[in-house]
């Protein structure tokens, strides 16, 4: 008995954008559906091995593609783990589950949404570009009952029980008009051998009364020799795994020989997945035994800071019914995984030398990538070497760590860096005027991760990295211009901390600013502005906020005519209202929002009046 249930709402949105949206590449269902087959084929080989007796008399491996001209439909079936009835509610009435609403949006506004299928796992429903109905006859490996799934992508689904001798799925497509092109022989040869030739598993062309014939190679692509292989092949392979739709950054093919054996072949796509940094993403490694697939969950096998790479590791040293909880604390999985890690960083430092080409992987994923300064203690100095930062030295080109060293000026001893929320605030930051007069180059750090890595990597080659907060020797200037006098200065300064004691911790004169009448800073080693923002935005709280220190140019003519102005009474509530405004400038300077928004733009706007009043009597 079969009971009609519908799409969820975001699921209808979206096969509603695929089925009516205009491809120039509709054959990639082929693709999708022949993986979705390797996939299905993979697990049921797996669990094999660890019940033996799990696929037996199901028959070799195989994926079968049968065309029938004059029913209009294509079936794709194959004889790998099946699909129970929960399994076909769970995979089939659902879209890519957390990532569907995502996948609206951008698709709204997505020319390509040949793109968007590969990062959010909707290859099943590319079938309902060519298809006005989709039948799937399926039954799951150790149950008895078989299941059909039939859907018109519209106005949801069915599933009623089925009868199928053995494990496995049958997708039947039954073809629009203007997809008759696939029922033709002669294309879906086409197509499976330039899009699917790498898939290890036999993909047979049920040719009808003239036989099957083996339409692929079925050979594990990282197993040939790299000189035989094409870069078409490669790409299509690196499609495969990774069902993304972007031609690869990089590509790593590597066999490893030693104590311990191994082949890899690993990929750093272009573009960036949807869910690079969703806190429960797993890395996208497949693991091989001696070609079998064993399991795409080893978390261990590469770390979060490298979870945007994509490919597989086979290794004949691993034992084949290793279970996946085993697998987790093995020993060999350590090895390969330091040895893993160590090619894709030299590899890396390989491509850094061309600025250009290197600056698309890092701002595509250097966020991810400088985790790794916190996280791999091992590699902790050749990430850090890999790693790009903005700095004060230019505009618009990022730097290194190395040629940051090589810019140093005589007896400077320190790298120098500030936190904030963007760039372009960072350098007109008032705490830089000093260093700026000095010659000093200042990292200007963006990024959360790059609050955390600073308090780990002290030290890079010799050279200490500190807050520019820190800065000691390296930042005295020889002053010529007028100073305030000390008690006029002393009487500000506590008359400031007095009226900022809810605000501020301490008022102090500082010979780190030039051109600022003030700036706000905290107390050496406390945590910084930018991360305590940080911090409460991803409401965190914290029980050791850190110490404003308001910093005041004693060479300032501003300050110093403040100062002077303390010595008349009558002029302590312009002293008190233009302090006032000097605390929300340097909130403003350091990203922080201003106590009372009002008062700061009533009074900037009478003060400026007052100053273009003069101007004019003048």
């Amino acid at each position: 008995m079969s009971r009609k249930q519908k799409f969820k709402t975001e699921v209808s949105k979206l096969l509603d954008i695929v089925i009516n949206s205009l491809y120039s590449e509709k054959y990639i269902f082929l693709r999708e559906l022949i993986s979705n087959a390797s996939d299905a084929c993979d697990k049921l080989r797996y669990y094999s091995l660890m019940n033996p007796g799990m696929a037996k008399d199901n028959g070799e491996f195989k994926i079968v593609i049968k065309p029938n001209a004059e029913e209009n439909t294509l079936t794709i079936s194959d004889n790998g783990i099946g699909m129970n009835r929960d399994d076909l509610i769970n995979h089939l009435g659902t879209i890519a589950k957390s990532g569907t609403a995502d996948f609206v949006r951008n698709a709204k506004d997505n020319g390509s949404i040949v793109d968007l299928i590969g990062k959010f796992g909707v290859g099943f429903y590319s079938a309902f570009m060519v298809a006005s109905k989709v039948e799937v006859v399926t039954k799951r490996a150790g149950e008895e009952q078989a299941y059909k799934w039939i859907s018109d992508g519209v106005d949801g689904f069915e599933i009623s029980e089925a009868e199928r001798e053995k494990f496995g799925t049958d997708i039947k497509l039954y073809l629009k008009e203007d997809a008759k092109d696939y029922t033709d022989t002669i294309y879906l040869r086409h197509i499976i051998r330039t899009y699917s030739d790498h898939i290890s598993y036999p993909i047979v062309l049920d040719l009808g009364k003239a036989g099957e014939e083996t339409v692929n190679t079925g050979s594990a692509l990282w197993t040939k020799n790299k000189a035989e292989i094409t870069d078409e092949q490669y790409d299509e392979f690196y499609h495969h795994i990774s069902r993304n739709f972007d031609t690869p950054w990089m590509r790593l093919h590597f066999k490893a020989e030693g104590n311990i054996e191994y082949t890899g072949l690993l990929y750093i796509p272009s573009e960036a997945p949807y869910d690079l940094f969703q806190p429960d993403r797993q890395q996208s490694l497949k693991l091989y035994v001696n070609r079998v697939f064993i399991s795409d969950k080893v978390d261990d096998l590469m770390p979060a800071y490298l979870r945007f790479v994509k490919g597989i590791i086979d290794s004949a040293d691993l034992p084949l019914n290793i279970s996946r909880e085993m697998l987790q604390q093995n020993a060999l999985i350590a090895k390969i995984k330091a040895g893993t890690v160590s090619r894709i960083l030299k590899e890396l430092k390989k491509r850094s030398e061309n600025y250009e080409d290197y600056m698309k992987f890092w701002k595509t994923f250097g966020i991810a990538f400088k985790e790794g300064i916190y996280e791999d203690v091992a590699n902790r100095a050749e990430v850090a070497e890999l790693s790009r930062f903005y700095s004060t030295n230019s505009a618009d080109k990022m730097t290194s760590l190395d040629e940051y060293i090589s810019r140093v000026k005589d007896g400077q001893t320190t790298i120098y860096y500030i936190t904030g929320d963007d760039v372009p605030t960072l350098r007109n930051n008032p705490q830089l005027e000093a260093f700026q007069a000095k010659g000093l180059e200042v990292l200007l750090l963006t990024d959360p991760i790059d609050e955390f890595w600073v308090q780990v990597l002290n030290n890079f080659k010799g050279y200490p990295i500190k807050h520019i907060s820190q800065a000691g020797e390296d930042l005295k200037i020889e002053r010529q211009d007028s100073r305030a006098d000390e008690g006029s200065l002393k009487r500000l300064t506590d008359f400031m901390a007095d009226i900022f004691k809810n605000e501020v911790g301490k008022v102090v004169a500082t010979e780190k600013l030039t051109k600022s009448p003030v700036s706000l800073t905290v107390e050496s080693g406390q945590m910084s502005i930018h991360l305590e923002r940080l911090m409460r935005n991803h409401q965190q709280q914290t029980s050791f906020a850190s110490t404003r220190i308001l910093e005041v140019n004693p060479y300032h003519p501003l300050i110093i005519q403040l100062a002077d102005s303390m010595m008349d009474e009558n002029e302590r509530k312009n002293v008190e209202e233009i302090s006032r405004l000097l605390l929300d400038q340097a909130k403003i300077a350091e990203g922080e929002a201003i106590s009372d928004s009002s008062f700061f733009s009533e009074k900037l706007s009478e003060y400026i009046l007052r100053g273009w009043q003069r101007k004019n009597l003048n």
